[in-house]
């Protein structure tokens, strides 16, 4: 994604279901930031899961 690390997680929760979370990495430069976003969402699937980290992860990389 150009300038921009993104790395979606998934964990288990105690219920048998799914959260998400993602860290999005920023480079321009010599400079550097990172965000990570843990989201309350459950997921039935951990695939939805990522699936959800990742497009607010691209969410993310498109505000200014």
């Amino acid at each position: 994604m150009g300038e921009y690390d993104v790395s979606p997680s998934t964990h288990a929760t105690s219920s048998g279901r799914f959260r998400a979370s993602v860290t999005v990495q920023h480079a321009h430069g010599l400079d550097r930031s990172t965000r990570r976003f843990e989201f309350n969402t459950t997921f039935a699937s951990r695939d939805a899961a990522r699936i959800f980290a990742v497009t607010q992860g691209w969410l993310q990389t498109c505000l200014p």
